[in-house]
């Protein structure tokens, strides 16, 4: 599957996520994952935003997201030009006669037993989205595992942000709306 992720600054305020999903309901825009979080700003909230680039015009996305009154900024993350986490809670049947196999297989990946009941444990996994697929592949061999993920959140690599200011200097909610300078490498630029 091609997905492609969507940095989004918006004001922090209520009703903001429901516009945003309000938004892709109405245009029938498939949501992959969505993470949304505080800044450094509390002004500011970013929400991370996986989208289908299959079933999905990501450029159509990107133009209506800019139309809404409360996003400040939108931004493309490029393929391998971000870094991406997930979290994830995975509960594994773990019986005793394979309980040792599987406390291995979290050590070789770097996953964390954060439960352990004589029938199950519970799995913590923070890793990039194709590491934690190849954990639930290998998890599968096991029994049938519940899992909750927490949705995928990026930040581009380098040392410019998507919050860095264009010439007026300005940061925070309506920063946006004077010039912008060139996009970090690995960003790119859309309604700056």
């Amino acid at each position: 599957m091609s997905t492609h992720t969507l940095s989004v600054l918006v004001e922090n305020k209520p009703g903001v996520l429901t516009h945003v999903a309000g938004l892709f309901s109405r245009r029938a825009f498939n949501i992959t994952s969505l993470a949304v979080g505080p800044t450094e700003d509390d002004r500011v909230s970013r929400m991370t935003i996986v989208v289908d680039g299959a079933s999905t015009p990501v450029e159509q996305v990107i133009r209506q997201l800019e139309k809404l009154v409360r996003v400040l900024k939108v931004v493309e993350l490029e393929d391998g030009a971000a870094v991406e986490r997930e979290l994830a809670l995975i509960k594994v049947p773990a019986g005793p006669q394979v309980r040792s196999q599987l406390l291995e297989v979290a050590a070789a990946v770097g996953a964390a037993v954060v439960d352990l009941t004589p029938d199950t444990l519970i799995l913590e996994s923070v890793s990039g989205p194709g590491k934690l697929d190849a954990l639930l592949t290998m998890l599968e061999t096991y029994g049938p595992c519940e899992l909750v993920r927490t949705g995928r959140v990026a930040l581009a690599r380098g040392r410019e942000t998507i919050t860095d200011a264009g010439a007026d200097g300005e940061t925070g909610p309506g920063a946006g709306s004077g010039p912008a300078g060139p996009p970090a490498p690995g960003l790119t630029a859309v309604g700056a």
